[in-house]
Parts: structure tokens; sequence; C-alpha cells
């Protein structure tokens, strides 16, 4: 019945209607109208066609045909069952009728969700470490400041004293205890003889911290000095079990009779002190009198608060608490009295500018924006690739909102599918995680399980959903609804400059974080092995060292005797403290000329006849200890750094003293490492200790011989020594031990740079399908005008390429930056050089060129005819 009508309706109704429609539906709506128009005017009449045709114009206009439109969508289509199980329906056909899309983004993100989960968990178990105390808040540390010339250092370890006058002189403070160095001891009883970890602690220690007693009590455990409490694991080794342990005799040392006051639980991972049995700071002083002398440092020292205490008062009051005990003395240095909570010991272990400042949170905090960073590459890659395949969803766009579907439903259906496809990938990335777990407690020397049953666990995985859907779906889904259904539907889907600049901003992005974690990997590998294969100064392979304890101690001069005649030994001698770490330190000398303002903390050390030639140090000027100088007890030798320190310029003969005794410098050492390489070197000054052997035995072994050798040396030290069980060890493995973090760090460094460059190769993978998706049609005209396949791969090559060399670029400083800080740590170490961030580049490039030219060569050999048929 359609006919134009020969009298035309109201010129302002039709300009209302064309100036206030919406612009999707005008032209269609005008079609329409006049068709209704033209039945009034036939069936009703001029005048009441003109006044139909208006007041149809007026409802028509925006904005009551969209409030209309809007609230019928809300009941009837957007909220409805039906249009949810659509959303579905639609979001499970799109991922099955592309398998490989679908695959690449399941598997990229959920590698990105379980790398973040295991890093996670390893955070979580970091900072569970000393979390179980009951009184975790009110539990402190005492750490010192020593002033002196305008400089500040600070120590850990504290005079012996103080935890008892800490007690007496702040109120504030309820308890307190010491706590020793961990030295393995012998125990016995009856046959079985073995050697436990030990400390010696106050009678408050169990009362203080929440360590689970199986026998005993917290006010009872250590109240007597001859009492001794131990772990599960010693009770059941020596006694049979806790219960049969209490009040039992062991033999301690071969020496003293103790009796078992308490068992506790072992002591679990999650505990920064880790010890096997506790003896009383009393039975300590007892075999070790100097501790109790105010000028000497020895144990750590703890305390706890009262609940109403305020921290920052108490350590006010305690800040000149050694004034009053004349430690410092007449010295021109001055010490003073820092606190650190308790539960911050573990992670914040490092002593900066005279302030716990860093440590192992460093590399929590290195780990948690390694989490953030590969996640967000694994979302950006499920944004380049669902760009890639919009033109595939462009026609369902146009369709759905050419039946009146609006953008706010369009973008929910696009976040949904997001959502889908996050739920899979979490799946996935827990059943990975479970089956990658032990692999990684085992580089991380952890005991870390997937927490099922802690709420906490849920809700962290319910965030990781949430946190991954909105940042992987919300620019696709508003990309997509965003598509205008006009120009979709005449195929002239074009994208703008501003969507192209976002996909190859994130590769930019990408990339970028990849090389720095390449960058990372490489300097990292090079620092280890730097300080792991440096010369010390001395030769540390096939040197063992074992303690000299029990028998040995008054029967060494045999012992030296009896492992000269062993085969496989070169040279024998012993020393007071570890070859491959010696902390100690003394300030108590002076020489003519020194500054008395200016003390030198000098590291002492008590050697042996032949300890030059078992360590095989080299002298620079004088000569080593020798029996034929019976003056050789009150000589010293330094080291190349203490002749640096005191400015002499012809230091053997010199004279200087060392506390109220006169020494006279017989030799000078070149310069070796008795620290890690974190440390520099620090003057040394070595006295003879012939007289009084302690500390280590150390033993030149030839090489190839040590199996033979070492169970030479074992048979030995069993007869001389029946009664203490024969351990020893190797000066390397404890020398390489000291950067256990470093190599663990390195390695993670390298696995996870592989993660992120594979699922950055991953979003390039989608950018390059995206480019050749759209250049369809000129790969064709080009293939039919003659232009090879190597040509087409270099065009569709040239552009990620330049991307991926932009990321080198802009990473490269960043990389720089922080590998250098991370280098401070260490007082030797490498030089960043151009090679390190040239060899991240090329690997980068190659990685990229490999992943480009798949996609770039499949683009480049279909037949052109199907390129140019494709409309």
């Amino acid at each position: 019945m359609s006919r134009t009508p020969h009298v035309l309706p109201p010129r302002w109704a039709t300009w209302l209607l064309a100036r206030w429609s919406h612009p999707d539906t005008r032209e269609e709506l005008q079609g329409d109208m006049f068709e209704m128009y033209s039945y009034w005017l036939e069936s009703l009449g001029k005048r009441a066609a003109d006044r139909r045709y208006a007041l149809a114009a007026i409802r028509l206009m925006r904005p009551f045909a969209r409030s209309k439109r809007a609230n019928d969508y809300s009941e009837t289509y957007s909220f409805s069952p039906a249009m949810i199980q659509n959303y579905f329906k639609i979001a499970f056909r799109n991922l099955l009728k592309s398998k490989t899309f679908s695959a690449i983004n399941v598997l990229g993100l959920a590698l990105g969700m379980a790398c973040s989960l295991m890093i996670m968990l390893w955070i979580r178990d970091e900072r569970a470490v000393d979390a179980f105390h009951a009184n975790k808040d009110q539990l402190y540390r005492i750490y010192m400041r020593e002033y002196f010339s305008g400089k500040v250092q600070g120590v850990i370890w504290t005079p012996g004293p103080l935890a008892d006058e800490l007690k007496k002189s702040v109120p504030e403070i309820e308890m307190s205890t010491p706590y020793s160095w961990t030295i393995p001891q012998t125990f016995s009883v009856g046959n079985k003889i073995n050697k436990q970890a030990t400390n010696w602690v106050s009678g408050d220690f169990f009362k203080m911290f929440s360590y689970k007693l199986l026998q005993g009590t917290p006010a009872g455990a250590l109240h007597d000095k001859s009492n001794i409490a131990i772990s599960r694991n010693m009770a059941e080794a020596f006694f049979g079990s806790p219960e049969a342990a209490m009040g039992k005799a062991i033999r301690y040392d071969n020496r003293k009779e103790m009796t078992v006051s308490a068992v506790f639980e072992n002591v679990g991972p999650n505990s920064s002190l880790q010890f096997d049995c506790l003896m009383t700071w009393e039975a300590y002083v007892d075999d070790n009198n100097w501790a109790m002398h105010w000028g000497n440092t020895d144990p750590l020292t703890f305390f706890k608060l009262r609940k109403d205490a305020d921290p920052a008062k108490v350590e006010a009051k305690m800040l000149h608490l050694l004034d009053k005990t004349d430690r410092d003395g007449d010295k021109p240095y001055k010490t003073q009295l820092a606190m650190q909570p308790f539960h911050e010991y573990y992670l914040n272990s490092t002593i900066k500018e005279a302030k716990m400042d860093g440590g192992r949170i460093e590399y929590v905090q290195l780990f948690s924006f390694v989490a953030v960073f590969i996640l967000l590459i694994a979302c950006i890659n499920f944004m380049n690739l669902a760009t890639a395949r919009s033109s595939r969803r462009a026609k369902e766009v146009g369709v759905r909102k050419v039946v009146g579907a609006m953008r706010s439903m369009l973008a929910g259906q696009f976040m949904g599918e997001a959502f889908l496809i996050s739920v899979l990938s979490v799946v996935l990335a827990v059943m990975l995680v479970a089956l990658l777990l032990p692999a990684f407690n085992s580089l991380t020397s952890k005991q870390m399980t997937l927490p099922f049953s802690e709420p906490m666990f849920w809700g962290a995985i319910a965030g990781l959903l949430v946190v991954t859907g909105l940042l992987a779906g919300s620019y696709p889904a508003l990309f997509l609804s965003s598509l205008n259904p006009v120009r979709i539907l005449k195929g002239a889907l074009k994208f703008d400059s501003s969507s192209v600049w976002v996909r190859q901003g994130l590769v930019v992005f990408q990339f970028g974080l990849s090389v720095i974690l390449i960058v990372g990997m490489i300097i990292i590998y090079k620092q280890v092995g730097f300080v792991q294969n440096k010369n010390l100064g001395f030769d540390r392979e096939n040197l063992v060292y074992f303690p000299i304890e029990g028998e040995l101690f008054k029967k060494f001069n045999l012992l030296q005797e009896q492992l000269t005649q062993v085969a496989g030994v070169k040279q024998v001698s012993h020393m007071t403290a570890n070859p491959a770490s010696n902390g100690n330190g003394t300030d108590g000398i002076t020489w003519p000329g020194s500054d008395p303002s200016a003390p030198v903390r000098f590291t002492p050390v008590g050697i042996g006849y032949n300890f030059t030639k078992t360590m095989n140090l080299k002298m620079t000027d004088g000569r080593d200890f020798s029996k034929d100088f019976p003056t050789d007890s009150s000589g010293v030798i330094v080291n190349e750094t203490a002749v640096k320190v005191m400015g002499l310029k012809d230091p053997v003969g010199r004279e200087m003293k060392w506390g109220n005794s006169k020494v006279r410098i017989v030799g000078v050492l070149k310069d070796f490492h008795f620290q890690s390489l974190h440390t520099a070197i620090r003057p040394l000054i070595a006295y003879l200790g012939a007289r009084e052997p302690q500390g280590s035995v150390i033993v030149r072994i030839q090489a190839g011989k040590t199996p033979e050798t070492l169970a030479a040396i074992e048979r030995i030290c069993r007869k001389l020594n029946p009664n203490v069980p024969f351990t020893y060890s190797f000066t390397d493995q404890e020398y390489a031990r000291q950067y256990q973090s470093e190599q663990i760090v390195g390695k993670l460094a390298g696995y996870f740079a592989f993660l992120a460059i594979f699922i950055s190769c991953l979003g390039l993978f989608g950018l390059a399908a995206f480019t050749a998706e759209q250049r369809t049609k000129e790969i064709g005209v080009r293939k039919v005008l003659g232009a090879s396949v190597t040509g087409i791969v270099g065009l569709l090559s040239k552009d990620f390429l330049k991307l991926v060399v932009m990321a080198i670029v802009l990473a490269s400083p960043v990389a720089w930056y922080i590998m250098k800080q991370w280098l401070q740590g260490f007082a030797y170490q490498i030089d960043i050089e151009w090679w390190m961030f040239a060899l991240a580049g090329v690997i980068a490039v190659l990685i990229a060129v490999f992943t480009i030219s798949f996609q770039s060569i499949k683009a480049a050999m279909v037949n052109p005819v199907r390129s140019l048929r494709s409309e």
C-alpha cells in the first residue's frame, strides 16, 4: 500500500524527526513515517493526518524514544535469563570455533596466573616467618649504633649483661633474654652420641616466644643452669619419646651432666631462630666468663614489652643506657641502643647506615613486582589476541546493534567471555601450580603447599580472577562494542590510528618487561659466577676444616703429628675462626701516629704454625710465624689493608699496642678475602695461637685423594676423640653457600624471563595475525603482481621488529638502573657492559623474528585467488 503522498506532512515535524531521532535508525524511521502519513491522509484527511504525524514525531524524538527503548530492553532483553543463557552459548561457540586462538588465550593467562600464584605462595611463606608468636607485637630485638669521627656503624651482637640490665633500667620491659651463637655441640646418652645445634638463653625464653612445649612448662623449662630443653627429634633419638626424656640425664661435651627439663616441638621453617636444644645463659657464662664483660659483644638480645608500653618512649629511655656501664670508657666513640620489632628481624636483617633496612625484604618486593608484571604481560597478550580477531566478530556486533542491542549490553557480553576464559585459566593455573610446586620448593628450599583449606587462599583466587578478567577483557569489550554497525555491514571496517597505537604500545610494553628480565638474568648470572670464581687470595680448593673440640684441645700436637703422616695430607694448621667467614672485630689497637679520635676496627684471628702454607697465602713483607723465633708469641702478622689504614711505610718490626699489651709486626700478608664479597676486605691482625689451639683444624688435601684422605682423618679423630662424632666442611662449599640467595634469584630470573618472553610472543603472534588479516587483499594483489614470499614476509615483519627494537631501547636504561642498585649490595662487583644489553636484545629479536615469520609465511603462502575473493 506504500505510495508517495502528493501532499507533504508538516515541515517542522519532519525537521524535528530528522534532527532528534537516532542516527542509526533515522532513514528507516522516516520511510515508515511517510508510509503512515499516506495511510492517514487517505483514510482520515489532511488535518487528522498532520495531527497524528506531528504527535508521532514528538513521541519518537530522543530522549523519549531512547528512554522507552532502554526501559523495555532492561526488563525484557538485558536481564532476561534466556539472553544470559544465550551469552554463554555464544561464548562457548566462539571458544570452540577458534580453537587455536582460544588455546593461546587460556594458556597465556594460565601461565601468567600460575607464575603469580607461585610467587604469592613464596611471599606468603616469607612473611609467615615468626608470625606464629602470640606476643609478636610486643617482641623486639636490640642492636647497637657506634658513633665516632662523624661516622656511625651498626652492630647486631650485644654485650652479655644487657638482657638483665634492660629489665632493671626500663620498667616497660617485662622479659628479656640473650640468644647466643648457634654452635653444634656433642651430646651422649650411653652409646648414643650425636651433635645438635645448641643455643644458650635465659629462663624467660619460653615465656616470651610461642614454641610449643610437649613436656615441661615455660616457667620451669630453664630455671636451673643444669637444665636443658631438647626438641622432639632429639628426645626420640636419645630416649625414644618426649615423655621418656623428661628428668633424664644427658652428657654434654663429655664433661657435664645435664637434666632434661622440657621437650619442645621441632622448630619449623617458619621460625628465624633454629635450634635443637637450649641451655641457660648462666651455663654459658660458666664456660665463657668474658661474655659478661660490657666491652665484649656476643649474643643477640631480645625483649618483650608490656601491652600498654609505647615503643618510641622505650627506645628513648634505652638510648643512652650503656653510658652508665662504662662500656665505652675513655674511648673516642659512644654506643647507643636501638630496637627493631622481632617479626621484622627475618626480612630486615641488613644494617644500612646504622639502621635495620633491607635483606630478604628486597627479594620479596622484587618478586612482587615480577608477579604483577608477568600477569600484566599475560593480560596484554589477551587484549592483542582479542582485537586481532575483532574483524571476525565485527559483523556479529553490527547485526546485534541493528536489531537493538545497546553498547552496554555488548560490552557486558564481551566482558563475560573474558571472565569465562579467566575461569578456565584459573583452573588450569591451579593445576600447573600443583604440578610444579615440588620443583619450585626444591629450587627455593621451601616446604610450601597449596592451602586449599584456607578461606584467604580462595579469596586470593577470586581476586586474581576478577583482576585478570577486568584487565584482560576491558579494552576488547569497549573496543568491540564501539564499532559502527553501518560501516561494519557495508564492509568498511577500518581501525583508526589510536587503536593501532594502543596495540603497538602494548607490544612494546610487553617486550620491554621481557628485556628487563633477560638483562637481569644475565647480570645476576655473571655476578654470582664472579664471586664464586674470584681469586680470594688463598686456594679454597681441597681445603677441609673441622672443629677442635672434646679431647682434641689437649691432644692437638699429637693430632697434628698424626695428620701430617697421612699420605694425602699436604699441610695442617689451625685458626680460631672459619676459613670461609670471619666476622670478629676489635678496636683496641693503637700505633705511633694513630689518631685516637678515629679508631680502626681490626679483624683478629689466632693462627698456628704453617697457616700461610696451608691456606696458600702470600707474604709481601717479613716472614711467617716460626718455632725458631720464641718471641713470636708477642708478634703479629697484618694484611696489606691494615698497613694502608695505619699509613706505615716499613711496617715490619714496628710496635703496636693491643689493649695493655705491646706487640710487634713480623710480617705482612697479601690481602685475601676472609668474608663474603658483600663486604670489603677489612684490616686483619693475626696472632700466634699455637699454645691454646681452638676453633678449627685446617687440612690441605692432595687433589684426587679426597675420599681416602678423609677416611684416614676420621679414623685418627675417632681414636683421639672417641666421644665426639667427626664432622668436617669443605671451604669452597661453605663459601658458595654464602651466595645461595643470589643463586636462587638468578635461576628464578631466568625462568621468569623465559616465561615473560614466551607470553609476549603470544601477544606478538596475535598482532601479526591481526595485521595479516587486515592486509589479506593487499597480499593477494602483491602476489598477483609478482611479489615473492620473502618480500611479503619482510613487508609484514619490519613493522613488528621496529616495535621490538623500540622496546629494547626503552627498557635498557631501566634495566641498567635496577641492576646497578642490586649490585650495590656487593663490595666487589662486575661492570655492567654494553654486550649484556646487546645479548638481551638479540635474544628478544630472534624470538620475535621466529614468531612473526611463522604467521607472515602462513599469510604469504595463501593462494591470491582466495585472498581476492574473500568478500
